[in-house]
């Protein structure tokens, strides 16, 4: 049996780092607001009938592989699919091939999108399995025991549903609301958001951790700022609903600000001079991806000007990523014959 799955990644607009628990908790609830995208993880699964695993990462080159689920140990070069295979135990060998579109370090959630990709196809094949909002637990959960640091759960949703949402953390759990701008609204929304990839990697991890323990100690103005951040994320909110592209722009530049005072780090030179040549082209705001010090940026722009935003960027040494909204979440068939996993 051959299966493959996609699920996309997501550009984050607000909210960021209140989806980590229990600093929600902290703050009477969280909310965040993100945008799934169509820069995948792609995930191809294919039996054997030995009982052999093999683990197989396309993009970055690794490999790992044991003589049985049984065999295949923890830490190793594919910590997150090795976790994922012993968790969710297939009573056959397979062979896993991924492959994840987004640059490394991007900041666009790549490895929670592979994760949910790489269940899909697992759970496809056992069967089923849990519902989505469970499985979303779960996934949390196993990339805390791979990266060995607190980790927020906004990233599961858009990978899981696609779109545009607001998601809520509260004791009583997560909701995730839907967006539903339309797809008039949609389209003048990619035609003016611009992506890029800076070129400066960094570890999304170090940062949360870092700014979690900030707040837990009070230093300085950190729940002040993080307050801001959960206002931000309730305007954002509104703006989609009340289709106020304006607005979003705004909120934008607000969020990028009281992120950049809520660590050091977050922002730098690179950063800066490229969101200064974003400007200049006809940008309105720029906020860089995930926890900031590098990685992916999304600039939004005037009417008509992501073009030459665009062409400012790459000239300032950035890459521009192409990428719509993607309006669904994963996806996961049986493929009969073989075929190729970037067809």
């Amino acid at each position: 049996m051959v299966i493959e799955s996609v699920a996309p990644s997501r550009i984050d607009l607000a909210g960021g780092t209140l989806d980590i628990y229990p600093l929600y908790l902290f703050e009477e609830g969280g909310i965040t607001v993100n945008a799934a995208i169509t820069v995948q993880s792609k995930v191809r699964l294919t039996t054997n009938g030995d009982g052999h695993v093999r683990l197989v990462s396309l993009d970055s080159g690794m490999e790992e592989e044991a003589e049985s689920v049984d065999a295949l140990a923890l830490g190793g070069p594919m910590d997150l699919v090795a976790r994922l295979v012993r968790f969710y135990r297939p009573s056959v060998g397979v062979t896993i091939e991924t492959h994840n579109d987004a640059p490394h370090g991007s900041g666009l959630g790549a490895s929670s999108s592979l994760l949910i990709a790489t269940t899909g196809a697992l759970l496809k094949l056992n069967g089923g399995g849990p519902d989505p909002m469970t499985m979303i637990g779960y996934s949390a959960d196993l990339e805390a025991q791979n990266v060995r640091v607190p980790t927020g759960r906004q990233d599961y949703y858009p990978a899981c549903f696609g779109g545009i949402n607001a998601i809520w953390f509260d004791v009583k759990g997560d909701v995730l609301e839907p967006l539903d701008v339309g797809e008039d609204f949609l389209r003048e929304f990619e035609d003016r958001l611009v992506l890029s990839f800076t070129g400066e990697c960094r570890f999304s991890g170090t940062s949360n951790w870092n700014m979690l323990k900030m707040y837990i100690d009070d230093l300085g103005t950190t729940r002040a700022n993080m307050e801001a951040i959960k206002a931000t994320a309730v305007g954002m909110r509104e703006a989609f609903i009340d289709h106020d592209l304006d607005r979003f722009g705004e909120l934008l530049a607000e969020e990028w600000a009281n992120r950049c005072r809520l660590a050091e780090g977050v922002t730098n030179d690179c950063i800066e001079g490229l969101m200064a040549a974003a400007r200049e082209a006809g940008a309105i705001s720029s906020r860089v991806c995930g926890a900031g010090g590098g990685g992916c940026m999304t600039t939004f722009t005037a009417p008509g000007r992501r073009p030459m935003v665009e062409v400012a960027l790459e000239a300032a040494g950035a890459r521009a990523i192409p990428y719509r909204i993607a309006r669904e979440g994963l996806q996961v068939r049986v493929v009969e014959p073989w075929r190729h996993l970037h067809a």
